[in-house]
C-alpha cells in the first residue's frame, strides 16, 4: 500500500517537474497583420457592397459599385463640347474649287492670247500687220498673266487663312479630351476593387448608404502570413539577424503549447522602453528593441495573440 502511494507521489513529482522545465523563451509579444483599410474613392450613394466580415476575398476583386451617375453627365457634356468644335470648323473646299475653275478659264485665255501674239509677230515680219497690234497683244498677255498669279495667290491665301482658322477651333479639342480621360478615370473609380487577398476584418458601411471620398468601407488583411513583434534586450542583440530562423510558441490549451518556425523579418535600429504589456526575457531591463518574426500561419493564428521566441543556437 505504501509502495503504491509512494508511486503515485512520484509521477506527479515528475508530472510537475516536466512542467517546470519547460524550455524558456527569450521574448514575447503579440501577432500582427499587415491590415489594409479600403476606402471610397469619390462620393455617391453605394449602389452594391458584397462585403461580410469573415470573407476571403482575392486580389482585384470588385466588391462593390458607388453610383457615378454625375460624371457621366458631364462626360456627355464634354463629349458634345468636342463634337461643336468640329461644326465650327469651315471648309475651304467649294471657294477654292470655284476659283480653281476661274484660274483654268484665265489660263486657257492666256494660251490663246499667246498663239495670237505668236502669230502677228509673224505677220509684222511680212509687213501685214502694224506694231502697234503686236504691242496690244503683249499688253493683253501681260495682264492675263497678271490676273493669274492674283487668282493663285487668293487660293492660297484662302486655303492658308482657312488652316490657321481650323487650327485654332480644333486646338481646343485637346484639353477637352483630356477632360474626357480624367472623367473616366473618375467613373473607373466607382468600382470598389479589393486590393489585396486576405479575410474581411471589419465592415464599416452598408449598401444604400451615401459615402463621401475617403470613408472607409472594410478592412482587410492577408492572414496567411502573420507577424510577431517581439522585443529583446541589448545583450540579446547578437542572438538576432535578418533571415536567421527562430522557434514560436503559442498556447494551445492550459499545458499544451503549439510550435511554429519563424523568420526575424526586422530589426529595430533604436531601442525604446520595455512596453508594459510585454515581457522580455530579462524583465529588469529598462531598454529593449523590438524585432518582427513572419510565420507562416496553418489558420491557428489570429490577431493580438501572445507568441513566445525562442532563439535556436547559431551552428
Amino acid at each position: 500500500m505504501n509502495k503504491k502511494i509512494y508511486s503515485a507521489a512520484l509521477m506527479i513529482f515528475l508530472l510537475v517537474a516536466c512542467n517546470n522545465n519547460k524550455e524558456p523563451f527569450d521574448a514575447s509579444g503579440t501577432f500582427e497583420a499587415d491590415e489594409v483599410v479600403v476606402s471610397a474613392e469619390l462620393p455617391g450613394q453605394l449602389l452594391s457592397f458584397n462585403v461580410q466580415e469573415g470573407d476571403s476575398i482575392s486580389l482585384n476583386k470588385v466588391v462593390g459599385e458607388i453610383d457615378a451617375q454625375n460624371l457621366n453627365i458631364q462626360k456627355e457634356q464634354v463629349q458634345a463640347s468636342i463634337h461643336a468644335l468640329g461644326e465650327k470648323t469651315a471648309d475651304t473646299g467649294p471657294q477654292v474649287l470655284l476659283l480653281e475653275k476661274q484660274l483654268a478659264v484665265q489660263e486657257a485665255e492666256l494660251q490663246n492670247t499667246l498663239f495670237e501674239t505668236n502669230r502677228l509677230e509673224n505677220l509684222f515680219r511680212q509687213d501685214a500687220a502694224t506694231g502697234k497690234q503686236v504691242d496690244d497683244i503683249h499688253s493683253k498677255a501681260d495682264v492675263q498673266k497678271k490676273q493669274i498669279a492674283v487668282t493663285k495667290q487668293q487660293i492660297n491665301v484662302l486655303r492658308n487663312n482657312v488652316a490657321t482658322q481650323n487650327r485654332s477651333v480644333m486646338s481646343e479639342t485637346k484639353p477637352l479630351e483630356k477632360k474626357v480621360s480624367q472623367i473616366d478615370e473618375q467613373i473607373a473609380k466607382a468600382n470598389i476593387i479589393n486590393p489585396v487577398q486576405g479575410i474581411v476584418l471589419t465592415k464599416y458601411a452598408q449598401a444604400g448608404e451615401f459615402v463621401t471620398a475617403g470613408k472607409a468601407l472594410y478592412e482587410i488583411a492577408n492572414l496567411s502570413e502573420m507577424t510577431l513583434r517581439a522585443y529583446i534586450t541589448g545583450d540579446q542583440l547578437t542572438q538576432v539577424a535578418l533571415g536567421r530562423q527562430v522557434k514560436v510558441r503559442v498556447d494551445n490549451g492550459a499545458n499544451s503549447y503549439k510550435e511554429f518556425t519563424g523568420i526575424i523579418s526586422w530589426i529595430a535600429g533604436n531601442a525604446e522602453f520595455t512596453p508594459k504589456t510585454i515581457q522580455t526575457k530579462e524583465e529588469r531591463a529598462n531598454l529593449v528593441y523590438a524585432i518582427k518574426v513572419k510565420v507562416k500561419n496553418d489558420g491557428f493564428l489570429k490577431i493580438g495573440m501572445y507568441g513566445e521566441v525562442i532563439l535556436k543556437p547559431q551552428h
